[in-house]
């Protein structure tokens, strides 16, 4: 929706009684912020959807191999999709807000694209590991959720309203930790997938409180240790025998 102000309020240019012209702002209208949330929830579901289709049979723990590029890289943006867009629905928000419901296209699109390359580097970096290496990443994971980088890209994750890649780049920097794990415990494992994503949104969504993060940090290293000690306790680490 576009807004102008009257005619009569306008200031004269060069004293000829001719109104000068103003920028036009464009906001978003009430129902297209409501379509446009609607929109990214809608799709973020269905990713879900087609992940869990995607991924059945093919979590073997720690030992997962992922196979050609191109299977995986699709299996991976619709994980990322389903995992990362309720988090971003309030910067979709405030995107549709700020530059109107066509800039929410472009925004998720590249938000998207950012996670997309994450998978890239993922894939060229990933080998199957044992639950020594697991559960090292893990207690590696609880740090960096104590560290000021981290309490950096959140805050910055939370209040971002420019590019989706710039967004997006703040989002990976904050789920760093989080995101590690996934890939170590199970990177093709709903489970892990399901409870990282719970706690990505909550961090996305909750304001940081030292009540909340350190113990969840506390919580992750525990985990990691368990697994370096007592691996048979954690299931889905291991393929079948």
């Amino acid at each position: 929706m576009k807004v102008q102000p009257q005619n009569a309020a306008w200031p004269t240019a060069g004293g000829t009684g001719a109104p000068a012209p103003r920028a036009v702002v464009t906001r978003a209208a009430p129902a297209g912020t409501a379509a446009a949330l609607a929109a990214t929830l809608g799709l973020a579901g269905a990713c879900w959807v087609i992940a869990i289709r995607q991924m059945n049979g093919m979590d073997m723990g720690t030992a997962t191999h992922l196979g050609p590029f191109g299977p995986f890289i699709a299996v991976w943006a619709a994980m990322m999709a389903a995992m990362m867009l309720p988090g971003a629905a309030p910067a979709v928000l405030r995107r549709a807000r700020a530059g109107g419901v066509r800039a929410v296209p472009l925004f998720a699109g590249s938000y998207l694209a950012m996670w997309a390359l994450a998978g890239v580097a993922v894939y060229a970096v990933y080998r199957p590991h044992g639950t020594l290496a697991a559960g090292t990443a893990v207690i590696a994971a609880a740090v960096y959720e104590v560290t000021p980088l981290k309490r950096h890209f959140r805050r910055r994750c939370r209040k971002a309203t420019g590019s989706g890649l710039g967004f997006g780049l703040c989002c990976a920097g904050s789920s760093a930790g989080l995101m590690l794990m996934l890939v170590a415990l199970g990177v093709m494992s709903i489970t892990w997938m399901a409870l990282i994503a719970a706690v990505v949104l909550a961090q996305k969504l909750l304001p940081a409180k030292a009540a909340i993060d350190l113990p969840l940090a506390l919580a992750i290293a525990g985990l990691g240790t368990l697994i370096v000690i007592a691996p048979s306790l954690i299931s889905g680490l291991s393929p079948p025998m």
